[in-house]
């Protein structure tokens, strides 16, 4: 293998995702006069613009997609190589691309990111949405759809579900409510009424130390119907935006056959039993009754009972790291989430090998207000400090665990509201010991704070709360908060001005 390198790199970074990009800016900037390689599968890049740091931990970003040229334009010790990796040879520090080519290593990053966890593989009927090519795939699929199922909880299907007009939406979730991953049910409580068609009017804001709500039993269902001609919107306009990353659907025109309502059902703690062809569905008919009358190209039959046709499923499980072609013949450690497992300074554990982004798990002992998820903020972060790191090993310099990995923190928008989370915003790994409080005006706002031993520990907001960067310092400070009690969150109280 040592022969066929055709050329010996000071630094190869693996996948034009947002952490391969960020790494290999950070390093093509540090080390100007050193030979840098990128490789990438596809012609563009992830990159990443107007970034704006918000607080000391929070940032908001949009994602772009580039001609890879763009980086080798704005730095010319740079060389992008258009190819899937075949393979990793560790001992002897090279990569073999799935064109033939070898290139050797000084040091090597993989960010090669996660793939879609489909329920099925090889259908033609379920599609999964990870990229820019799969998310055009279902513009077209869903411009001549009456109804789709779309499986799964986390941020593809929130965002989903919201943005698909014109087409019946029968959305199955496992968990007792939706956006289990980044809520608790109060605030899945709080977005619902954002999917139907009359929003109710502000009401005066209400606080409360427990917030309950009526969980829906496992066969239950929710239906929510609006109309996009009677709020008076114009139906097929949407704004230029980013390709696939955040607001990922900004761009693309979710437009069903149907064109006057949008219907979302939701069925509840159930997932996918089986999956069946219309000749399929036909030959079973004798057992299987669909719950919605009509010819369909396939029919999901849900592990509550219900059996749904429609015209395609979007499979919205999550994704898996794809860590497959650098594993065979080197002595990786992968954690039990599938990643590549990384130190604090994101050295997996062959020599002179990092990771950052989905394909890694950070499994040094976290921070008590930090956890690693796989969006779009942490894999920049991680990008940035593995391309530190490889320059500290490179110079021989110390290099301390960044602060970002201090505080959880995200930015996002669910259903147009603004969604912040911060530390153990779902009170992860707390157990019983630790009180929430809330404060709710429907249709505006909802505020949850976690607190343990009278310390702020976690906290979501949703809406144009202002509250980010109080809570933020009032989390990393631990400050004892007993005293204050309910009135922390109360209405009438500027606690922005009064913590400052």
């Amino acid at each position: 293998m040592e022969s066929k390198k055709e050329k010996i790199f000071k630094f190869v970074v693996v996948g034009g995702g947002i952490a391969g990009v960020t790494c290999v800016e950070q390093l093509s900037s540090q080390f100007p006069s050193e030979d840098v390689a990128l490789i990438t599968a596809g012609p563009h890049i992830k990159a990443v613009t107007n970034y704006k740091q918000v607080s000391r931990t929070l940032e908001e970003f949009d994602v772009e997609e580039k001609p890879s040229s763009v980086l080798e334009e704005k730095f010319p010790n740079l060389t992008v190589i258009h190819s899937a990796v075949k393979s990793l040879h560790t001992h002897s520090h090279c990569v073999e691309t799935a064109d033939g080519r070898v290139f050797g290593y000084k040091k090597l990053c993989i960010c090669s990111g996660g793939r879609p966890k489909l329920l099925t593989q090889e259908n033609p009927h379920v599609l999964g949405i990870r990229d820019t090519d799969s998310a055009q795939e279902f513009q077209k699929r869903l411009s001549k759809a009456r109804r789709i199922v779309v499986v799964g909880n986390g941020g593809i299907a929130l965002e989903l579900v919201y943005e698909v007009k014109g087409c019946e939406v029968i959305w199955a979730v496992k968990d007792k409510a939706i956006g289990n991953t980044f809520f608790d049910a109060g605030a899945a409580q709080f977005l619902v009424p954002s999917l139907e068609a009359d929003r109710a009017e502000s009401a005066a804001p209400c606080k409360r130390t427990r917030y309950t709500t009526e969980e829906p039993a496992p066969d239950a269902a929710q239906t929510f119907s609006a109309d996009e001609y009677s709020r008076g919107q114009k139906p097929g306009t949407v704004e230029s935006g980013s390709a696939l990353g955040p607001d990922w659907h900004r761009g693309i025109e979710l437009q069903g056959a149907e064109k006057v309502t949008r219907r979302v059902s939701v069925e509840y703690q159930c997932e996918v039993d089986q999956i069946f062809t219309s000749g399929e569905f036909l030959l079973s008919k004798p057992t299987l009754k669909p719950d919605t009358a009509g010819s369909w190209p396939v029919y999901v039959l849900l592990t509550n009972g219900k059996t749904f046709g429609c015209d395609f499923v979007v499979s919205a499980t999550g994704v898996v790291p794809n860590t497959e072609p650098f594993l065979h013949g080197n002595n990786f450690s992968l954690a039990t989430d599938g990643g590549l497992q990384v130190d604090d300074h994101m050295m997996a554990l062959e020599p002179d090998v990092y990771a950052a982004g989905d394909v890694c798990t950070a499994c040094w002992d976290h921070s008590p207000l930090w956890q690693q998820m796989r969006l779009w903020t942490q894999a920049r972060q991680m990008g940035w400090y593995a391309g530190r790191c490889m320059a500290a090993d490179v110079l021989s310099e110390p290099i301390e665990l960044d602060f970002c990995f201090e505080l959880f923190s995200h930015v996002t928008k669910f259903f147009n509201y603004k969604v912040v989370l911060l530390g153990k915003f779902n009170a992860q790994g707390l157990g019983s010991n630790h009180e929430l409080l809330v404060r709710c005006t429907k249709g505006q706002e909802y505020i949850k704070v976690v607190l343990s031993g009278g310390r702020m520990v976690g906290a979501v907001l949703i809406g144009e709360t202002d509250l980010e960067e109080t809570f933020e310092n009032l989390i990393l400070n631990q400050m004892d908060l007993t005293a204050y009690g309910e009135e922390l969150l109360n209405p009438n109280i500027d606690i922005e001005d009064y913590f400052d």
